[in-house]
């Protein structure tokens, strides 16, 4: 990496750690130039999921962490810990990531939610079955949950 500040292209680290909990490194690199050695630091982050969602009624917006993170909360309220919430979050993310593409529908983001609160906590997975299959009736939550005991 250059350095800032004389612009010299070799610099190594000199110490590095996890903040942010574990989301960004810290890096603190020194210029290899004889006349220059000073310090400055650097941020490492994870790319975040950079994608279209085609919503339902047509409309496209960017994809946005922060939604997901709050349907997932709805859903858990006060049943998972903060830690497998995150994990949840990061493996759905990590999940759509492979798929490589740049627009997604939400139906296939609810999708692979599903699938994680599924093996995670099954009322929570009912909860998100809910609003997102949109179950209109009690009738369409009793076969949801027949088909979780079913599986058992």
């Amino acid at each position: 990496m250059k350095c800032p500040y004389c612009g010299h292209k070799e610099t190594k680290v000199v110490d590095s750690r996890e903040i942010e909990d574990g989301k960004t490194i810290r890096r603190r690199r020194e210029c290899e130039k004889v006349e220059c050695k000073l310090r400055f630091s650097t941020y490492e982050q994870i790319e975040t999921l950079n994608s279209t969602v085609l919503k339902r009624d047509g409309q496209k917006e960017e994809y946005k962490r922060e939604k997901l993170e709050e349907s997932i909360r709805r859903a858990t309220n006060k049943r998972l810990e903060e830690s497998q919430i995150a994990q949840i979050i990061s493996s759905v993310e990590s999940e759509l990531r492979t798929k490589g593409k740049c627009e997604m529908t939400a139906k296939e983001i609810g999708e692979v939610v599903l699938t994680h609160l599924k093996t995670r906590d099954e009322v929570s997975y009912l909860r998100f079955a809910s609003v997102f299959k949109s179950f209109g009736t009690g009738k369409r939550f009793v076969k949801e949950l027949d088909k979780l005991e079913e599986k058992e």
